[in-house]
């Protein structure tokens, strides 16, 4: 059970600023990190000629970085990533505003009520999706859990199947949040165990370096619906 890369193209937020094929090449780059010219001629339909020309403009807006890799036998190729200001051309919804609220709520109150405002949120989203939610195979779980994260602009990706598998978010969208915050990434992770109705463990952190969050996910039979809301997202 996956969500195949082309769906995740299709469906992803586009980078702020951008459209047709550099877009294209922008999402690419954000879903596959290290891909080669030739790669990402495949994948897209362009001639490597194309390819090449707007990864050329993309670098000189300062958008992309490059490094040259020997893979396998023969000539090194040359692997493209975002650069940070490429990452900043993605969508962080909320991010502002959030973050000033949160400094006001701890300068108030203290950094104990920020947990608290964050748990709300999370308990907030958790009434977005479906109210039989944890009735349902995990198939379907994880249908409606990526889609809310994929409308809140995360990028969400999937590999494993009904009894696990693991978790992607290609785009932090609230990444300085994250960093100032990091209380929220721990709630972040009980919201997705309550809501996969699952064991949820975060494995790679974008705030480590990464290039995207991983959480490794186990799950559980469906169970009734009472016992699912009494559990709630709070630690």
């Amino acid at each position: 059970m996956a969500i195949p890369i082309a769906h995740l193209r299709a469906s992803a937020a586009l980078p702020v600023g951008y459209k047709g094929p550099r877009a294209s090449i922008l999402v690419e780059l954000k879903l596959v990190p290290g891909v080669t010219a030739k790669e990402l001629s495949g994948r897209l339909g362009l001639s490597l000629n194309a390819i090449r020309h707007h990864l050329k403009e993309l670098e000189v807006d300062g958008l992309l970085e490059h490094e040259r890799e020997q893979r396998g036998v023969g000539a090194p190729v040359f692997a493209y990533r975002l650069s940070p200001a490429g990452e900043q051309v993605f969508p962080r919804r909320y991010e502002s505003a959030l973050t000033d609220v949160l400094e006001t709520l701890v300068e108030r109150e203290g950094r104990e009520a920020v947990v608290g405002a964050l748990e709300a949120r999370y308990a907030a989203l958790l009434k977005r999706l479906p109210a039989d939610l944890a009735e349902l195979p995990a198939e379907r779980r994880l249908s409606a859990v990526t889609r809310l994260l994929n409308e809140d602009g995360f990028m969400p990706g999937w590999e494993g199947s009904s009894e696990g598998g693991t978790l992607t978010e290609h785009n932090c969208a609230i990444r300085a949040v994250a960093e100032r915050f990091p209380e929220i990434c721990a709630a972040e992770e009980r919201f997705l165990s309550a809501a996969l109705g699952a064991s949820v463990d975060l494995r790679a952190h974008v705030l480590d370096g990464c290039s995207a969050c991983e959480y490794q996910v186990l799950f559980t039979p469906p169970v009734s619906i009472g016992t699912s809301r009494s559990q709630g997202v709070s630690a």
